[in-house]
């Protein structure tokens, strides 16, 4: 039976006080707004920055009789085919993996084109003008600037509706073609101009929800993620569909009873989630990586920072296979592989914490002690082309798998969750970077065989991670600090991971510290719980079961303890951060 608390909170909200007048919803007062601006003066430029996925046609259309004169940035870019050209060393011919792309926007906007229509701009003697697209800020700063954004997520779900990749002429291509694409080139690139102009927004457009605009002044959206930095705080979650999923999230999160299944969901991963901002009776959202890239120190913790950048290097999320399937069999690449083949410098390290599960759950993890390597991948490849099914419990440790438990999962170690497990995985962020090995002759939700990765998987895999080093270092290797009335148990990760993983147990209030670093946290146990400032910094926040939530490094000295509702209740949360 799964939990019936039924609380979870699909939309958490970071209220912002003082900037109700600078918010502004739908079209009507939003141009009314831009267009008090634009009285009275003989001439005005209006730049509108977008972030690639934005709705082109959507935007202008709307804002277009405001203007006299309309010039899309892209005139100045080089050409599509030239585009392609130059992002398809980083984009590599594989189906899922490219290279971190270093490049910029204005890479890709010669000198002499934005200097021609910054001309044609100056030649205007008089009149409204809208200078528009991804770039636009490139040419002119101009009177307004308009930063027009949109969450990771809701491009992807574009993409799946048949929206091309930015200057690009392939909405028919493959989902995860587009998705490669925006995650190695166009995110980096846009990402990298929108933290340069952050202090010069005039306003942002918040473009996620297709005709339902809203929008804020430049000085709201700073105190806004000054606001989220220093208060605990909750992404806004994301569901989503797999071949392998699960009836969990179904029922404990309250989701839409006619999904066939829900595999995933991002819960903690500020590259793809969002953050809901409310400003009296409109509710703004925001890219989660807004916050990261604009007060990174304040968010992370300068130690933190120094060895990551503005990256957010902690991810929480949940793999449901409860009434499911296995998940791929799979392999995470070394440092020195991923840094080498794919140009990141950090890898995935990870591990699954069992949050709830059935009887028969187990967890795949580490190689059997003598197993034969070239046997094993001769295995592999033959069952990839069709051959004998690949024989899993041959070659692969399965772990009974009890709630509570935590898996470590440094990177090389080959690992899945089996079928009926709940698991809340704890890793670090770049998680694109899986090696499938094996997919247990599933096709994927589109018809089409799953990507699988055996000459990548082949050159990361740890040989030596067999059967007695796993269970001596890698299955629940929690560790008592202490054990009164709020026990703390370290519970990972393994010390080749740089993530640290406490599990807090207490019935009363406890105080904790972020010690320099980010924590990110779930309840793990428990209806409903509250976390406090023992000096009043912040008003207290309440956090519910199965729910990740965020401590900036900032706030420092912060407390939980059981909500009204749930006293007497022995509750439970685990907490990661970045090892010192």
């Amino acid at each position: 039976m799964y939990p019936q608390y039924h609380n979870y909170d699909k939309e958490p909200e970071i209220r912002v006080n003082g900037f109700d007048s600078d918010a502004f919803s739908g079209y009507e007062s939003i141009i009314k707004r831009i267009k008090e601006e634009l009285d009275g003066q003989k001439k005005r430029l209006v730049v509108m920055e977008f972030y690639p996925g934005v709705d082109e046609e959507e935007i202008v259309s709307a804002f277009s009789p405001l203007f006299d004169f309309r010039i899309c940035a892209e005139e100045c870019m080089v050409s599509r085919k030239t585009y392609a050209e130059r992002i398809s060393k980083d984009l590599t011919k594989d189906r899922v993996f490219g290279k971190m792309s270093r490049a910029l926007l204005e890479d890709f906007y010669p000198p002499e084109g934005r200097a021609a229509v910054a001309e044609r701009i100056k030649n205007i003697d008089s009149g409204a003008i809208l200078l528009y697209g991804t770039g636009a800020s490139l040419i002119a700063r101009g009177d307004i600037l308009i930063y027009c954004d949109m969450a990771r997520w809701e491009i992807q779900k574009r993409f799946r509706s048949g929206m091309p990749n930015f200057h690009s002429d392939n909405g028919d291509a493959p989902i995860l073609q587009k998705i490669k694409q925006g995650y190695f080139i166009e995110w980096r690139m846009a990402d990298r101009r929108k933290a340069a102009l952050f202090d010069t927004f005039d306003f942002v457009l918040d473009t996620n929800r297709k005709g339902e605009p809203t929008m804020i002044t430049g000085n709201a959206f700073r105190a806004a993620l000054v606001a989220a930095s220093c208060r605990p705080f909750r992404l806004v979650p994301y569901f989503d569909p797999g071949v392998w999923g699960g009836q969990w999230m179904k029922e404990v999160c309250s989701l839409p009873k006619e999904a066939n299944n829900y595999a995933w969901s991002f819960d903690g991963v500020p590259e793809e989630n969002s953050l809901y901002f409310r400003f009296g009776d409109i509710r703004i959202e925001l890219p989660a990586m807004d916050l990261v890239l604009y007060l990174p120190v304040t968010l992370l913790g300068r130690r933190v920072y120094d060895r990551f950048g503005a990256e957010f290097p902690i991810r929480f999320d949940f793999l449901d296979t409860m009434s499911g399937q296995n998940l791929s069999l799979q392999v995470h690449p070394t440092l020195d592989y991923i840094y080498r083949n794919f140009g990141m410098y950090y890898t995935q390290d990870e591990s699954y914490y069992i949050l709830d599960c059935e009887e028969d759950a187990c967890v795949y993890l580490g190689l059997k002690t003598g197993i034969d390597k070239d046997e094993m991948i001769s295995s592999l490849k033959e069952a990839q082309q069709g051959g004998t099914p690949f024989d899993a419990k041959k070659y692969i440790n399965r772990f009974p798998a009890k709630k509570h438990d935590h898996f470590l999962i440094p990177a090389g170690t080959v690992h899945c969750s089996g079928a009926n497990a709940m698991v809340l995985e704890i890793s670090a962020t770049p998680y694109i970077f899986t090696f499938k090995l094996w997919d247990w002759g599933r096709l994927g939700l589109d018809g089409l065989p799953r990507p699988i990765h055996i000459e990548h998987g082949e050159h990361v895999i740890d040989w030596e991670r067999d059967t007695e080093w796993v269970k001596n270092n890698l299955v629940n290797q929690a560790k008592v600090i202490c054990d009164n009335d709020h026990k703390m148990e370290r519970t990972g990760l393994h010390p080749l991971e740089f993530i640290e993983t406490i599990r807090h147990t207490f019935n009363d209030s406890v105080f904790l510290s972020t010690d320099g670093s980010v924590n990110v946290l779930n309840l793990v146990q428990g209806s409903e719980a509250e976390v406090f400032s023992p000096s009043d910094s912040f008003e207290p926040f309440t956090v519910h079961y199965a729910e990740t939530f965020i401590i900036p490094a900032s706030i420092g000295r912060y407390g939980i303890r059981p909500s009204p509702s749930s006293k007497g209740e022995t509750l439970m949360a685990i907490c990661a951060s970045v090892r010192a």
